[in-house]
Order: C-alpha cells, then structure tokens, then sequence
C-alpha cells in the first residue's frame, strides 16, 4: 500500500527555522514532482510485500538470477550495481534541496562532461521523464574496454524525490534496447529511497552499507569478497574496488 506525503519533516522545519536554508531549502518550498509509479520515499511505503535488499539508504527489489555488487572506495559503500546478463544498472543517491529537483542541472552537467571528452549526448524523454542517451570513448582493452575502442552506449536516468536524487546508469545491451532494459528498470521502478532526517549539502551520497546478508555469510575476520551468496533469495552478493 502506498500513501502520499502530507507533511514536510519535522527536521527540515527544525532546520529552517534555525536558518539554514542552503540545506534544508525554504518554508514555502513547491511539492515535489509526482512518482505514481516509483522509485518510493520510504514515507511512500506502508507494506507492498516486495522483498528488497536492504542496503541502508536503498531498498533494492532484486529478481532470482540478477547479481547485486556493491562499490566501494575507500572502505565506503558508494553505489549499488545490478547485472542482468550482459546488461549492468548502477545506481546511486543523493541528498537534494526540498525546494527544487537538480535532475535538469545534473543532467545537462554529465552531457557537457561528455561531450568535452569527445562523445556524444541526447536529452530524450523516458519513462521516468527526461533522460541521456550518450556514447562515451570506450576505455582501452588493457581496462576492460573492447578491441579497437570505439564508443560505448550509455542511458542515464534521473528521479527526483523528497529531499533526495536517485540517479541509474544502464549499460550493455539495456542502454539501447528497450526490452533487454525491462527488468532492470522495474528493479529501479521498485527501489525505495530512505533519506532519514539529518540535514545534508546537496549533491552529497546517501550513506550505504554492505546487506547484512552478505555479512552474515562472509567468514570472519575476513573483510566482504567477490561471490559471496544471498541464500534466501538467490542473487549474488559481490563488492568491488
């Protein structure tokens, strides 16, 4: 079941009247824009009966067979990255103002990015509103990039909610085809977002953590490792560096 938001948070009202508006925005800030169909504010959320992996400020539904790998630099949890088959979904969020979306900024900002950088980008409309087509020079085959270079397809696609940004990256097949794009999408349409209370400078990530799943299969005293199971639900559980 899903409600909608009648009320601001109590912290952010705390925080305007003590006067900090650069970051918890103005009194008179404008609803946000409409999410009928997800990603969610965990205030959204009652009970709808997914099962998701629970990742601290993410709630991520994760189909049988789709493995999960978290990225972390520096000992931190900085996004969430889904694989299914030879597509990829890296996801990521941030605190934003309540007064404004910064999706439009964002966007125009990685466009720019990548078009200094010699490829290309396309605003199109998607089924989360806006979003960027772009091809980006492949790395070099000693990265990870294919023989002969060339460019890659990406499809960047930006949510904006109730003090908080959620932004995904498709590549592989999913970044231009729409059917292959399906299932992570409705992982992306079913993820639920928990900004928390504390005030925070935009643009800056979310907090995120290791699954406890993976914690509680990992032997100890060993940090998280590549192929570590989710056994109640079957994806796979990875860190990366």
């Amino acid at each position: 079941m899903f409600r909608r938001r009648r009320n601001e948070d109590d912290v952010d009202d705390a925080v305007d009247e003590a006067g900090d508006e650069s970051l918890a925005g103005p009194d008179d800030s404008p609803a946000q824009p409409a999410r009928p169909s997800g990603p969610w504010d965990s205030h959204d959320v009652d009970d709808d009966g997914v099962a998701r992996l629970d990742l601290g400020s993410l709630l991520v539904p994760v189909p049988d067979g789709m493995e999960v790998r978290v990225d972390v630099q520096e000992q931190t949890v900085v996004a969430a990255t889904l694989v299914d088959g030879n597509s990829a979904m890296q996801v990521h969020a941030f605190a934003a103002p309540r007064s404004a979306g910064i999706w439009p900024e964002v966007r125009d900002e990685i466009a720019a990015s990548i078009r200094e950088g010699g490829g290309s980008a396309e605003v199109t409309d998607g089924p989360f509103g806006s979003e960027l087509r772009a091809r980006v020079p492949a790395p070099p085959p000693d990265q990870g990039g294919p023989p002969g270079g060339g460019l890659q397809p990406m499809r960047f696609i930006g949510v904006d909610g109730p003090r908080w940004f959620l932004r995904a990256l498709l590549t592989g097949p999913a970044a231009t085809d729409p059917a292959q794009a399906t299932r992570l999408l409705d992982v992306f349409r079913g993820t639920v977002v928990v900004r928390g209370g504390e005030a925070m400078p935009p643009r800056d990530m979310l907090p995120l953590r290791l699954p406890k799943e993976a914690l509680e299969h990992q032997p100890e005293p060993e940090p998280a490792r590549p192929g570590l199971e989710m056994l109640e639900r079957g994806p796979e559980i990875t860190e990366t560096n």
